[in-house]
């Protein structure tokens, strides 16, 4: 992307906890345009072209999460807290400015200067594999103290989906949110997670009017977003990939 926020934006995206790869191929791609075209670089503040917030390495890397034990256990507010006194920030599934949705949760670094990349990798690894297991304890919480709930909250969540005939994409994100959920504690084991990846993607407002090929009105997109949803939840037993996905982006 050019002359955005930033004069030059890279950015490399993996499924999965893949930071160190999703790294790795976004310097290579610095490295060549580096070869061909000089950045503005201040040995003191780094890279002089990209967003002040992104002034120092340039590199902002994120990881997407979900986390729905620690939103249900109340124990958000302290990890969230945590993450801020390590230097990462948590922003919601469209990244600065989006709210939380369907408890998916941004973490990336906060900071980009005085550190090298690859140490601002490292520290975001490092933390976000507390996190999942932070996550992984308070759902085991949740099956200790309220099994049958979360469990009723689940398939109804499940049965939902299978014969809405109109969704919002807020509620959408909810029920795939307690589907995942019953994933994890394998409440659901013929659901896969990439066919609810699919669905969080392709329900979103662009794709339902591409594959209509035309606008559609908010009502419209409730009824679209349904049908798509039917169609393929009864393909769920499409095997899945893992539940986080990696992104970073490069300033320069």
């Amino acid at each position: 992307m050019v002359n955005e926020e930033d004069h030059l934006r890279m950015q490399t995206m993996l499924s999965g906890l893949q930071l160190k790869k999703a790294w790795n191929l976004a310097d290579e791609m610095d490295e060549e345009y580096g070869g061909v075209m000089p950045f503005a670089y201040h040995n003191e503040f780094g890279f002089l072209t990209s967003c002040p917030t992104n002034v120092g390495s340039g590199l902002r890397a994120s990881v997407l999460v979900h986390l729905p034990g620690l939103v249900l256990t109340n124990e958000i507010g302290k990890v969230l807290e945590g993450l801020g006194q390590l230097g990462l920030i948590a922003r919601g599934l469209y990244g600065e400015g989006s709210k939380i949705v369907g408890n998916c949760f941004q973490i990336s670094n906060q900071t980009t200067l005085g550190r090298i990349e690859e140490d601002l990798v490292d520290h975001l690894e490092d933390i976000i594999r507390k996190v999942i297991g932070y996550e992984e304890e308070a759902q085991q919480v949740l099956m200790r103290e309220g099994g049958n709930i979360t469990e009723d909250r689940v398939w109804r969540a499940y049965g939902t989906l299978e014969h809405s005939r109109s969704l919002s994409f807020l509620e959408l994100m909810g029920l795939l949110s307690r589907v995942r959920l019953g994933i994890g504690l394998k409440l659901l084991p013929q659901v896969s997670v990439y066919t609810l990846n699919k669905l969080m993607f392709f329900t979103q407002e662009a794709h339902l009017e591409e594959a209509a090929g035309r606008g559609l009105t908010s009502g419209e997109r409730d009824l679209h977003r349904a049908t798509y949803v039917r169609k393929h939840f009864d393909g769920t037993n499409i095997l899945g990939g893992g539940g986080q996905t990696a992104s970073l982006d490069t300033f320069g």
